[in-house]
């Protein structure tokens, strides 16, 4: 492969980063400010963004908690940058089910910055940016090895998707 198609595949998790649960904004931010807000991060990734609409369905569905006075805290943005990343694998139903068996487990903060931790490092790994996977974390759960599978399917799907936009890009005129 060549240095370009693979510097194209591999830019966009070069790019990515999310933030710490503690980097998070805790002020209460209004609906279009926090879809905003997440879509910065999920930015590199084209097709993990969310909508105003989404997110309001997310509610409805309870997948998050209702805002308080229509704002959303830490904890709902924790679980809507998991939620835009685990969608595209995801059936609704199983990212409730994920929500209610984490929350047996780990306080959103531990969980959220574990999904943080080991989605970078499986986006590293299956890019080709690093050659094998850390250990993260210091125990062994079922949930933490759920969501590992998880996000190595979204990992490979954008792989697969980088892969092809990058083929498209150069068959192209």
């Amino acid at each position: 492969m060549k240095q370009k198609m693979i510097d194209q595949i591999t830019a966009p998790v070069r790019a990515f980063h999310l933030p710490k649960y503690e980097e998070i904004p805790n002020v209460g931010l209004y609906l279009e400010q926090t879809v905003k807000y997440i879509n910065g991060f999920l930015a590199p990734f084209p097709g993990m963004e969310l909508t105003a609409s989404m997110v309001s369905n997310y509610v409805k569905k309870g997948l998050i908690a209702n805002p308080v006075k229509k704002q959303y805290d830490r904890d709902h943005i924790a679980c809507l940058l998991f939620i835009a990343v685990a969608k595209t694998v995801l059936s609704m139903e199983n990212l409730l089910l994920m929500f209610e068996l984490q929350a047996k487990t780990y306080p959103y903060d531990v969980a959220y910055d574990y999904f943080r931790l080991e989605l970078e490092n499986v986006l590293e790994y299956v890019f080709g940016l690093k050659a094998e996977l850390d250990n993260v974390g210091v125990d062994s759960t079922e949930q933490k090895t759920m969501l590992r599978t998880a996000i190595i399917t979204v990992a490979h799907k954008l792989y697969l998707e980088q892969y092809f936009a990058a083929v498209q890009s150069e068959n192209d005129p």
